[in-house]
């Protein structure tokens, strides 16, 4: 071990900051957030400085370093390319035993600053002693995934019990209720909001010496969004990787089911169009009764629970029946699948605005308020709309809309098998049937598909265009 990772109090403590740099503004911000009291000697700063938070207690004291400048100060950081000057800093700061750390010359520092996972009070630091601050960083960025912002809040919710619990539990015993109180549902509780709830359980298990069983039922909603495993949410991967029940549908991809928990069990309960494997009103009802037996139970949809995915249906039941739930939101196969196809949904000069509508079939008509869609300043994204889109093109043209009005289908999106056909009202339906199209597509009507020839980014030939392994929906439900 070539260095000892410490955590220096520099609360209220004096720092000089030698550099004007912009590399200068961001050191000097670190110590700021330390609580220090931050001088500087540099004959010019950089802009950044004027935007640091907590600048009252930033102070320019000098053009040029000198070394009663360090009378006083308990940590030194040197942001200098000239050698000779960062070896004159860091030699006067030794000979004072100040802590010194000069940028990208480890050889000159006493300390080093490592990157830093900030989950006040809690705090990461990942270092690799000044040998390679990139794999470093990379290193920092692969922990974030891992470590919840709430970390903080239960670690301060922890700090408020500290002596309630020292005085409640055993020494011997102390360990293991902490471990039982990070385990259980509090932990959650606190990750999704929850701090009441949390701060009531954690009094009940102190109450009881830390034999008080929490009912550990829950539902988690969790979008999984139109189908590429890139595009989930920080939070939905936490919860696939600690649910005991996976309850999904036909639009989640088998990628994104093997990222779930391994030994978790599984419920399938595809729905496709005109065949439901499981009516929506038994889903909702076997989500009660799995989180009523205790078990933590993941329901995982395709694109965004609460877009054309009954999430809504399914929590109202749950609240009804008093089960624990949280929402994750997921990626809507609009916003994903648009960005994808290179089609932004809005624009300055094409669209101000964006309707959602479905375009599923009721005894081969559509209920919808035609007026307010067929808008020429308005993108028109039409989920499940393959099987009427003959149908859905004529009526956006009656209602309205020019013939030539440019529409793109898109199938697949997000996935290395995504196809894109664009054309407009006229020609879309019978293009669609020349490309042989299948269920997933998506549709999008309006000007912003103009945009397609000069904004289309994703080539998902490069991506070896392999066939999934399980049928995939861009939209959000059904097909």
């Amino acid at each position: 071990m070539n260095y000892l990772p410490i955590f220096l109090d520099l609360r209220d403590r004096h720092c000089l900051v030698v550099g004007g740099s912009e590399t200068a503004a961001r050191k000097a911000e670190l110590l700021l957030r330390a609580g220090a009291r931050v001088d500087v000697a540099a004959p010019g700063l950089h802009e950044g400085f004027a935007r640091l938070p907590h600048a009252e207690h930033l102070n320019r004291v000098a053009d040029a370093f000198a070394p009663a400048l360090l009378d006083g100060k308990d940590a030194v950081i040197v942001v200098e390319e000239d050698e000779s000057l960062a070896k004159a800093v860091a030699d006067a700061a030794r000979a004072r035993h100040i802590p010194v750390n000069v940028a990208d010359k480890p050889a000159l520092c006493s300390f080093i600053l490592p990157s830093i996972i900030d989950r006040s009070p809690i705090m990461v630091a990942v270092s690799s002693g000044g040998e390679s601050p990139v794999l470093a960083r990379m290193l920092r960025a692969r922990l974030e995934t891992l470590v919840p912002a709430a970390y903080g809040r239960l670690s301060t919710l922890a700090g408020r019990y500290k002596d309630r619990v020292r005085a409640a539990i055993k020494p011997e015993q102390r360990r293991a209720f902490w471990e039982k109180v990070f385990l259980s549902p509090v932990a959650e509780m606190v990750f999704s909001g929850r701090d009441a709830e949390a701060e009531s359980q954690l009094e009940a298990m102190i109450q009881d010496g830390g034999e008080h069983e929490i009912r550990r039922g829950e539902v988690y909603l969790v979008g999984a969004g139109p189908g590429n495993p890139d595009l989930l949410t920080f939070r939905a991967l936490r919860l696939m990787q600690q649910a005991d029940v996976i309850v999904h549908d036909r639009l989640v991809s088998q990628p994104i089911l093997d990222m779930c928990r391994r030994d978790a069990e599984r419920i399938y309960v595809g729905k496709e169009r005109d065949d439901h494997a499981v009516p929506q009103e038994e889903i909702n009802l076997m989500l009660v009764r799995l989180a009523q037996e205790g078990k933590r139970v993941l329901r995982l949809k395709g694109g965004d629970p609460f877009i054309f995915g009954r999430g809504g249906e399914e929590i109202e039941t749950l609240a009804e029946h008093g089960v624990p739930f949280q929402v994750v939101p997921g990626i809507t196969a609009a916003a994903g699948v648009a960005s994808y196809a290179g089609i932004p949904l809005t624009h300055r000069d094409y669209a101000q605005s964006v309707a959602f509508v479905t375009g599923h079939l009721k005894e081969n008509t559509f209920n919808m308020n035609w007026e307010g869609i067929a808008r020429k300043d308005q993108t028109i994204v039409i989920y499940m709309g393959l099987k009427g889109l003959p149908l859905l093109c004529e009526e956006l043209v009656r209602h309205g809309l020019a013939p030539d009005t440019p529409a793109a289908i898109v199938q697949h999106g997000t996935l290395p098998t995504q196809r894109v056909i664009t054309g407009d009202l006229d020609t879309l339906p019978a293009l669609a049937v020349e490309a042989g199209l299948k269920a997933p597509t998506l549709i999008i009507v309006g000007n912003v598909v103009k945009l397609r020839e000069k904004l289309g980014w994703f080539q998902p030939e490069l991506h070896g265009g392999q066939t999934p392994r399980t049928p995939l929906e861009a939209p959000d439900h059904l097909p």
